[in-house]
Order: structure tokens, then C-alpha cells, then sequence
């Protein structure tokens, strides 16, 4: 493989990673949003150039769900859910940024330790994808443990999946179907998550889970 095929791949990869600690970073709806729309967009580069540089046509349509379905379809979705409920714009988290991030840093080098010991046998290029895929898909749980907010663990949840869809992508021979598969999950429960912010807001007026733990007894 040419170097600039290895360089490139590289490069998106390691984009979708930092725009993990992007979302882990922000404290506003909005911008939580926005960083993962622009994950999801490096995300359909990444599985496009990789859909050129294996020969594997079918990850131009996994780039294509990507970019139509996470970076467009769901950011705006949640845009209009969060206008038409009229949630905070803020979100609490449960640790401060500093020991976010130290954790974030933490969780990517144990994906590093974890992925590339038990590697040693397959390509340099998809050793770390593993390893960073790995690492957004722990950096999504963190984001997901973190956010105090409903829908920010959504987009937690989401991050996560991206983490998957890299490391679908970073393997050469993996089926389109596991990839469609893996999407239409995402879809459901972004589906299922929906119906359950109205019914949320409905009933206690609030998408903050600190406070809905108030109504559960849990805080006095």
C-alpha cells in the first residue's frame, strides 16, 4: 500500500478520535451536537477513502449512511427535538473537564495496550484503527457515564457507534451486512430514545436526569 494511502487513513481516524474528546469537552447542547455531526462527516471520509484504497465498493454506501443518516438526519433531529421541548441548553456532568480528559487520555492508552499486543499478526494500518476505533468507542461510554443530560448520552451512545463503524471499516473483507446491520440498530433506538424524551418531558418537564433523580427518591 503506498504510504499516502497509509498517511491518510491514518489521519481520519485519528480526526474521529479527537473529535471524541471534542464531545467530551463541550458543555453546551449545541455545540455537543455539532462536534458529533463533524465526527460523522470525517467518519464517511474515512469509510470512503478506505472503501478506495481495499477496492470494496460497499463502503462507499456504509460512507453514504454515515454522511446522510449521522451527520445530517440525526443533528437535526435532535436540533428540533431539543426547540420543541424546550431543554436547557446547558448541560451538568458528573466529573469537571480536567478529569475528563485525564480519563479520556487514560481509556486511549489502555486502548493502545489492550489492541496492539494481540494484533501483531495483522496489517500496521489495521492495528490502529483498531486501537483508535477501540478508543472512541470507550471515549462514547465515557461520554455517556459523564452527561447528566438525556440527550447528551444519546449522542454519547452515538459516539460509541462510530467507534464500531471505524473499526467495521478498518478491516478488510467485513460485510456490508454487519455494517447495515449495526446502523439499523442506531436507528431504532435513536427512534426509541425519541419516544422516550417526549414521554420524559411530558411527565416530570425535564430532560436533566440530576433532577429526575428527585422525583425517583434518590436525592433529598
Amino acid at each position: 500500500m503506498p504510504g499516502i494511502h497509509y498517511d491518510i487513513a491514518h489521519m481520519l481516524g485519528a480526526v474521529v478520535l479527537l473529535l471524541s474528546f471534542a464531545l467530551l469537552y463541550q458543555r453546551r447542547l449545541f455545540a455537543i451536537i455539532q462536534a458529533f455531526a463533524a465526527q460523522s462527516m470525517v467518519l464517511a471520509a474515512a469509510a470512503a477513502w478506505q472503501g478506495y484504497i481495499q477496492d470494496a465498493p460497499h463502503l462507499y454506501i456504509t460512507a453514504l449512511l454515515a454522511l446522510s443518516m449521522k451527520a445530517i438526519a440525526i443533528p437535526v433531529a435532535l436540533h428540533r427535538v431539543i426547540d420543541r421541548l424546550n431543554i436547557r441548553r446547558t448541560v451538568d456532568t458528573a466529573l469537571g473537564v480536567g478529569p475528563t480528559m485525564i480519563a479520556g487520555v487514560s481509556l486511549v492508552t489502555l486502548s493502545i495496550l489492550l489492541v496492539l499486543p494481540v494484533t501483531a499478526d495483522v496489517t500496521a494500518l489495521t492495528r490502529e484503527d483498531l486501537a483508535l476505533a477501540l478508543s472512541v468507542v470507550l471515549l462514547g461510554l465515557l461520554t455517556m457515564i459523564t452527561r447528566r443530560n438525556a440527550i447528551g448520552q444519546v449522542v454519547g451512545f452515538m459516539s460509541l457507534e462510530n467507534g464500531l463503524i471505524l473499526a467495521a471499516i478498518g478491516v478488510e473483507g467485513m460485510p456490508l451486512i454487519v455494517e447495515m446491520l449495526v446502523a439499523f440498530a442506531v436507528m431504532v433506538a435513536f427512534i426509541i430514545f425519541g419516544i422516550f424524551f417526549f414521554h420524559i418531558r411530558e411527565r416530570f418537564d425535564t430532560l436533566d436526569l440530576h433532577n429526575l433523580e428527585s422525583f425517583r427518591g434518590e436525592r433529598r
